[in-house]
């Protein structure tokens, strides 16, 4: 399962990015903004949106954690 590291609003927020700007400036639409509070996932475009403003990397914003409850296979 992929999950967040960090609250990625709280963190855009320090960077100078409220949700009334993010949305002002068509940065990110309402529907990406309720999933990131909901700690939900987003597009892959959506996260290279989010990089660049953190001026980040994928994995200092989001990992993958096992899910222990389920079985994985992958078949190579």
């Amino acid at each position: 399962m992929i999950k967040y590291k960090i609250d990625v609003l709280h963190a855009l927020k320090n960077a100078g990015f409220t949700t009334y700007r993010l949305r002002k400036d068509k940065i990110l639409g309402e529907a990406t903004i309720q999933k990131l509070r909901n700690f939900e996932l987003v597009s892959w475009e959506n996260v290279n949106t989010i990089c660049k403003q953190l001026n980040c990397q994928p994995g200092d914003i989001m990992e993958y954690v096992p899910d222990n409850n389920k079985e994985e296979k992958i078949n190579v």
